[in-house]
């Protein structure tokens, strides 16, 4: 009984905090500053939303269905039109189009960017010309274009070239300028031939500038192509559409819109799961 007595109260004491010493504070979990985690077919809600809201004024009249046609319209239309031919038809040369023009704009702005953004003597002739393009709009450029290569598919793709290598070279431009001097001062260190610093430093470097360059290239290439397509064509969603703005029928025209509207979305989708992919080593924001 003694024993107990005497151990139990040194126990207690042991488990009791001196007198001055302070509890530490319980770790609290803190606030997320980041976006969060990724909504599932986040990029949906807002065209879900507007097709919604199309309905619903449509349906309750406060849309006039000579101004923009009701959906179930437009719906209507697209099926007559795949069901002659004359949608896909169109389509095709608009997809041709669009696609030798992006190629032969992405590989111009890029070859631009590398040339005059590894060298001062480069980026003195090509900089300055390219920033006047830069600032001249696309519709501007029609008239010459027509007088120096005619009116027929030649003018049309370079017209549509012309407008997307400017947001390939400016964005690749600006990564290459923004590399880590440090790695270039590592390079030299190392020993690095100028083949390999441009395949090891330089191109890495600029692949986040080059990818944001490559999605406004993919809408570009379309905006251009409804332009260019307005100008003595006879084939493509641009000639669909003027064809319908003569004889008044809006539903055709939405059509069109929706066409592009539709293969815009899908080829920055398309960017951007390949440079996800191609970035993945990055921590970022957005990641």
């Amino acid at each position: 009984m003694t024993e107990l007595s005497l151990t139990r109260p040194r126990e207690h004491a042991r488990s009791v905090p001196e007198a001055g010493t302070r509890l530490a504070p319980r770790p609290r979990r803190g606030r997320r500053l980041g976006p969060g985690r990724a909504v599932p077919g986040a990029l949906l809600v807002g065209p879900v939303l507007l097709l919604i809201a199309w309905i619903l004024g449509s349906g309750t009249g406060l849309l006039d269905p000579n101004t923009l046609s009701p959906p179930w319209t437009v719906v209507t239309t697209f099926g007559d039109l795949v069901a002659d031919g004359r949608l896909q038809s169109n389509l095709l040369t608009s997809v041709r189009r669009a696609g030798i023009a992006l190629v032969i704009g992405i590989g111009l702005g890029v070859v631009l960017a590398l040339v005059s953004g590894l060298s001062r003597t480069g980026e003195a002739l090509i900089d300055g010309p390219v920033q006047i393009k830069r600032a001249i709009p696309t519709l501007a450029l029609i008239p010459l274009a027509i007088i120096w290569f005619g009116i027929g598919e030649d003018m049309k793709i370079i017209v549509i070239a012309a407008s997307v290598f400017v947001p390939v070279y400016i964005n690749t431009h600006a990564a290459l300028s923004g590399v880590d001097g440090r790695y270039v001062e590592l390079a030299e260190t190392v020993g690095l031939s100028r083949r390999a610093f441009v395949r090891r430093v330089a191109l890495p470097g600029a692949l986040p500038g080059f990818f944001t360059g490559l999605r406004l290239a993919v809408t570009i290439s379309w905006l251009a192509l409804v332009v260019v397509e307005q100008v003595n064509a006879t084939s493509g969603i641009g000639y669909l559409m003027t064809q319908a703005r003569n004889y008044g029928q809006t539903e055709v025209i939405v059509v069109g819109l929706v066409v592009y509207a539709v293969f815009g979305l899908v080829g920055d989708t398309v960017v951007r799961q390949i440079e996800r992919r191609a970035l993945s080593w990055r921590r970022t924001l957005g990641s």
